[in-house]
């Protein structure tokens, strides 16, 4: 039976213990596998990528690594004895970086390190030894990030961002972290998938297209950086994909274009504009489903409730409708039809082809305005 893996944030506590010493060797005094067969010259130009590869990752540590912090933040429990309250004491990572037009520096992190925590209750300590409070925080639970900033303080190092859209699978990476709170810890990896939303990451977190690495993050790298060869920012570290809350080689990243848009609206506007259409979408669409519906591809979101008085009722969404394409724009999943629309600026009208009784049909729907639909669902 295979064993279930679990979906873990990459939040820690702020203490560690035990073993960590241990020296794995194939035969103490032998030369590596690779370096025994063959000749001399066969073996030289392996040797010279592998030498100019690591003094390549080496570069981008050095150039990095002095931006990347460890953010302690001190929360309120209700697990306290005789039912009072305890301070519980979480750790994660984060990366300086300077925007335009600002003149503070600011962190970039994920919101489960911080939530619940007023920044006077957090801690940022750089890599020079440095003890800094945020002045303030912005945060958006449901992509999962989080800004503080550091006020105008300085000079601070800082990273570049990247292009994470640019990035490709194979394409070698770096991760930046606290994991376990060993500060400064480097690993690397590549970019095993993109745009991963098929994972449970609890009730808050509701934006999800990740980049899948297999570089060894574990908890307490949440909000660290994933850094391409050019020292740029492509991803925050987020999540791993463990049976044991380990580094089992399958972690997620947000891509950081996303965080770009995320964080440009929290700083103008304190909060994310998002669009929704009222709807609940089934999970993933199984090949034999596919196949039962007449599709050649296990592709597309099906509709399994429409909620009254929303966008999608109003455009006249059905309970079995298989939507096939947003503004012309294959849909491959529930999961990507939901970022789709959440992106899209709410008043706008989007155009979604659809299967419905075996016929395709295409209906225009007004996007909804998801903070105000949530406001009205708490009212009723």
């Amino acid at each position: 039976m295979a064993r279930r893996l679990g979906w873990i944030l990459l939040v820690a506590a702020c203490s560690f213990s035990g073993g960590l010493v241990g020296y794995f060797s194939s035969g103490r005094g032998m030369p590596p596998a690779w370096a025994q067969s063959g000749s001399r010259e066969s073996s030289t130009p392996l040797v010279t990528d592998l030498v100019q590869l690591g003094e390549r990752f080496e570069m981008v540590a050095r150039k990095v690594s002095p931006a990347v912090v460890y953010v302690e933040a001190r929360k309120p429990s209700d697990k306290g004895g005789n039912g009072g309250k305890r301070i519980v004491e979480e750790s994660g990572s984060g990366v300086i970086v300077q925007w335009p037009g600002r003149r503070d520096y600011l962190v970039l992190t994920n919101n489960h390190v911080i939530a619940g925590t007023e920044p006077d209750r957090m801690v940022v300590a750089l890599a020079d030894g440095r003890v800094l409070k945020p002045v303030r925080a912005w945060t958006d639970p449901e992509s999962d990030t989080a800004v503080l900033s550091l006020g105008e303080v300085g000079p601070l190092p800082a990273a570049p961002l990247g292009d994470s859209d640019r990035m490709q699978v194979g394409n070698w990476v770096l991760a930046v972290g606290s994991p376990f709170g060993l500060n400064q810890t480097v690993t690397h990896g590549i970019i095993s998938a993109r745009e991963r939303g098929q994972i449970s990451l609890g009730s808050t977190i509701r934006i999800k297209d990740f980049l899948q690495t297999d570089a060894a993050i574990n908890p307490g790298s949440s909000g660290g950086p994933l850094l391409n060869l050019n020292g740029e920012v492509i991803g925050i570290n987020t999540a791993i994909a463990s049976p044991n809350g380990s580094n089992s080689g399958i972690a997620f990243s947000i891509p950081i274009n996303m965080v770009k848009r995320i964080t440009e609206q929290l700083l103008q506007k304190g909060a994310v504009s998002r669009g929704y259409l009222g709807i609940q979408l089934a999970p993933a669409l199984e090949p034999a489903d596919a196949l039962k519906r007449g599709l050649d591809h296990a592709a597309g979101a099906i509709v399994e409730a429409v909620y009254p008085d929303t966008p999608g009722s109003a455009a006249g969404l059905r309970v079995g409708d298989h939507i096939l394409s947003m503004d012309g724009t294959p849909i491959r999943n529930e999961n990507h039809l939901i970022n789709m629309i959440s992106s899209t600026t709410p008043g706008k009208s989007v155009s979604l082809q659809l299967v419905r009784d075996g016929r395709k049909q295409t209906l225009q729907v007004v996007v909804g305005d998801w903070a105000e639909g949530q406001a009205r669902l708490r009212s009723q």
